[in-house]
């Protein structure tokens, strides 16, 4: 099997070059990753690991040996970067007044953070339902459209994520989650994502739309569609009108539209939300991973008060539903993007970025494409720049060569580097990455 095909949502955990990796390490690093592999269940993406992290701070953290990385992957949850001090805090406060919330009562911290994510939204979402994980709020979104439209059919596109359990997966795109699973959840369609650097479609993004209503026709019965409405893995930003085009097509056929923001919301692209960039509203919204602080595990669905229909049906009911000390994480997180003006900060970050990535695109060959919004990039390498053939190993390579140096970031889809620094990153720590960056490209 070739390096390309094992490549999926992550970067290859099974590799010579990972192998290589391993073998840099010092003995009690080595040690506890030998623990690790011993004690924990074996998984694709993260088995064996690649390093032990002792301390995190803003956009860094730091090995066991002492050594310090630029962290620009985050699990997409370091919106307020890492071991946030306002955070930390209310969590320390809240911890000792009310720890947790048993089930059929509430508490005060998850009412004040139910209301400041109805006006994140600008009251245009006005009901909330937490959750302890973005899968279980997929979930979540999933049963109440089922509920709202009578129907049990939803699409997808093809290689999206949008969680890791049974009902998640089904409604995802991506193979490896389903692989040796057998039956998941029936009932789901997956389309191609309006990807125009390398689409099966082309480059015009508004036949991806049409294909849509092809399906929806063809198939009948459909009551959700689940989409990022920018995709994180490979960093596909569809134009204002595509997603324009498809809150028509599914107020036409009575379709849910729920938009998973799980990675991508909280100010990541330069609004709350990235839904807010083209003027539509969803149905659902989906949250999760950066509203927790990347400290606590935390995720919420927010949607609109008429569909507030199902008080005989349990949507979630989970023991840590109104955990309050996640919703006093969750609180401090919208209270610390708003206070410290952080919107505005990664508009003037996106300018910056953009410009320096466009620049390395045009004094290197490999770089094919560079897309992104906000503090979300993707810089996709290419063997040859016209038939797009994609550079699998020297994007591995290159993310070994870079850690050596002290940046982290993820590969997607085998060739594209996402590069994805906190909302608080300093101006000289994005220099820096850039710097290692584009040593280690010319180095290939």
């Amino acid at each position: 099997m070739s390096n390309e095909s094992l490549f999926t949502e992550g970067d290859i955990n099974q590799s010579v070059l990972r192998e290589k990796w391993e073998t840099s390490h010092d003995a009690n690093t080595k040690q506890w990753l030998d623990d690790d592999a011993r004690y924990f269940l074996h998984q694709s993406l993260s088995t064996p690991c690649l390093d032990i992290v002792e301390e995190s701070s803003q956009a860094s953290f730091t090995r066991l040996n002492g050594e310090a990385f630029l962290d620009f992957h985050g699990n997409s949850a370091h919106q307020v970067g890492f071991s946030n001090p306002y955070v930390i805090e209310a969590i320390k406060k809240q911890l000792d007044r009310l720890p947790f919330c048993t089930r059929r009562y509430t508490n005060r911290p998850a009412i004040d953070l139910a209301k400041k994510l109805v006006a994140s939204t600008g009251h245009q979402l006005e009901r909330v339902l937490f959750a302890p994980g973005g899968s279980l709020a997929v979930g979540m979104a999933l049963k109440l459209a089922r509920v709202v439209t009578g129907k049990h059919k939803v699409i997808s596109f093809w290689d999206s994520f949008h969680g890791a359990s049974l009902d998640a997966i089904s409604a995802g795109g991506e193979a490896i989650f389903r692989k040796n699973m057998g039956p998941t959840m029936p009932g789901t369609e997956r389309i191609p994502a309006p990807n125009v650097y390398r689409g099966i479609l082309g480059d015009d993004p508004m036949k991806y739309a049409d294909y849509l209503e092809y399906v929806i026709e063809k198939e009948g019965e459909i009551g959700a569609l689940l989409a990022e409405p920018i995709r994180n893995t490979d960093v596909v930003v569809p134009p204002k009108a595509f997603w324009q085009r498809v809150r028509q097509i599914c107020d036409t056929h009575g379709i849910m539209l729920i938009f998973d923001e799980i990675p991508n919301g909280l100010g990541r692209t330069g609004q709350m939300y990235a839904w807010q960039h083209y003027g539509v509203v969803p149905d659902i919204m989906c949250l999760g991973k950066g509203l927790g602080g990347c400290i606590i595990p935390l995720a919420a669905i927010v949607t609109k008060d008429k569909y507030n229909i199902a008080p005989e049906i349990s949507l979630g009911h989970y023991t840590h539903e109104k955990n309050p000390v996640a919703c006093a994480a969750g609180l401090a997180v919208l209270n610390f993007i708003e206070n410290e003006n952080l919107l505005e900060k990664v508009k003037e970050d996106e300018k910056y970025i953009s410009s320096r990535l466009l620049d390395l695109q045009n004094r290197y060959d490999i770089i094919g494409d560079v897309r992104g919004l906000g503090t979300i990039w993707g810089i996709e390498l290419v063997k040859d720049r016209q038939t797009k053939e994609k550079a699998s190993e020297a994007a591995e390579q290159l993310m070994y060569n870079c850690m050596t140096d002290g940046l982290s970031f993820k590969i997607s889809s085998s060739n594209i580097i996402q590069f994805l620094p906190p909302l608080t990153i300093a101006r000289n720590e994005l220099d820096r990455a850039i710097e290692i960056l584009e040593k280690n490209i010319v180095k290939i």
